[in-house]
C-alpha cells in the first residue's frame, strides 16, 4: 500500500506543480528551463497515473510495483495466483495497463497526424512556393496575408508569405526568419508534441489543455530569444507589432508560426530587460527532476 500511496502523492505534487508554473512568470524570463520544467512534469504525470493503479492491484505482493508485476506475471503465467488478490485487483492493473495503452495509442496517433500534415502541406508547398533570391533559405507563398512558418521535419521549410514581405522592413524580416529557424533547429514541434497527445487523451481537464498552451507560449518564447540573439530585440519586436496590427495570419496545421501567440505579451517580454532568474530555475529543475524520479524509483526500487 506504500506504494500506492506514494503514485498518489506523485500525481498530486504533479498536479500542484503544473498550477505553479502556469500562475509563474519567472517562466517567461527563462523559457527554455521552463519547457524541461513542463516536459518533465508531464512524464512524472503520466508514469504516475500509469503506476497508481498498478501498486493497488498488486499491492498482495508487498514489494516494487515493477517486481510485483513481474511476480504476477510469472503467477499468471503458472496458473496460480496469491490468496487476496482477485479480479478487482487484475482490473486494477489492467487499468493501468489501459492508461498507458491510452497515452501511447495517442502519442502515436499524434504523431501520425503531425507527420500527414506536413507531408500534405510539403507537396503543397512544391507547387505554390517559390524561391526567392531576396530571401535565401526561405519559400515565398503568393499570399496576400501576413504569414511566416517553420514546417518542422527531416528537412524543415521556413515560408513566407508575400503579405509579410510587404509588411516588414529587412531587419525585421532577418529576425522574423531567425525566429522560424530557431523552430526547426530545436525541433520545437516535438517539445509540443507530448502535450499534443495529453490533450487528445485527456479532452476533459481543462487545465491540461491550459498546459499545452503554456508551452506552446514557452515555444514561442524561446524562439523569440534565440532570434534577438543574433538581431536583437527591436527588429523582433517591431515584426510582431506588425503582425499583431495586420490581424489574420495564416499557419497551417503541422507548423509553427511566428505570429501565432500573445503577441502584446511577447513584445513587452522583448523590450524588458529581465534576467534569466537562475536560482529560480535551478530549484524548479530540481523538482522537476525529483518529481520524474520519485515514480521511476517506485517501478524499479
Amino acid at each position: 500500500m506504500a506504494y500506492a500511496v506514494h503514485f498518489a502523492v506523485s500525481v498530486l505534487a504533479c498536479y500542484l506543480a503544473t498550477q505553479a508554473l502556469a500562475a509563474s512568470t519567472w517562466t517567461w524570463r527563462s523559457p527554455r528551463v521552463a519547457i524541461v520544467c513542463w516536459q518533465a512534469v508531464g512524464l512524472a504525470l503520466g508514469l504516475s497515473a500509469i503506476g497508481l493503479p498498478m501498486a493497488l492491484g498488486v499491492v498482495t505482493y508487498d514489494r516494487s510495483t515493477g517486481s510485483a508485476l513481474l511476480a504476477l506475471g510469472t503467477d499468471l503465467a503458472h496458473g496460480t495466483l496469491p490468496a487476496g488478490l482477485g479480479a478487482v485487483h487484475l482490473g486494477l492493473v489492467g487499468v493501468g495497463v489501459g492508461i498507458g495503452a491510452v497515452l501511447l495509442t495517442t502519442t502515436v496517433r499524434s504523431v501520425h497526424a503531425a507527420v500527414r500534415a506536413q507531408r500534405r502541406h510539403r507537396d503543397l508547398l512544391t507547387l505554390v512556393a517559390r524561391r526567392d533570391p531576396e530571401v535565401p533559405g526561405a519559400l515565398v507563398l503568393d499570399h496576400p496575408s501576413a504569414a511566416a512558418y517553420c514546417l518542422p521535419g527531416v528537412k524543415p521549410r521556413v515560408v513566407v508569405s508575400v503579405g509579410t514581405l510587404s509588411l516588414l522592413d529587412r531587419a525585421e524580416l532577418e529576425a522574423v526568419l531567425a525566429h522560424e529557424r530557431a523552430h526547426a533547429q530545436e525541433r520545437h514541434d516535438l517539445v509540443l508534441l507530448p502535450f499534443t497527445a495529453l490533450c487528445r487523451a485527456l479532452p476533459w481537464f481543462r487545465w491540461v489543455r491550459d498546459a499545452h498552451e503554456r508551452v506552446a507560449l514557452l515555444v514561442e518564447m524561446r524562439a523569440d530569444d534565440k532570434a534577438r540573439e543574433l538581431h536583437a530585440e527591436v527588429p523582433l519586436a517591431g515584426a510582431l507589432r506588425r503582425f499583431a496590427a495586420a490581424g489574420h495570419r495564416v499557419t497551417p496545421a503541422g507548423a509553427l508560426g511566428v505570429g501565432d501567440r500573445d503577441l502584446d505579451v511577447r513584445v513587452q517580454r522583448l523590450l524588458a530587460a529581465n534576467r534569466p532568474p537562475r536560482v529560480i530555475g535551478a530549484i524548479a529543475l530540481t523538482v522537476a527532476t525529483t518529481l520524474v524520479a520519485l515514480p521511476i524509483s517506485l517501478f524499479l526500487s
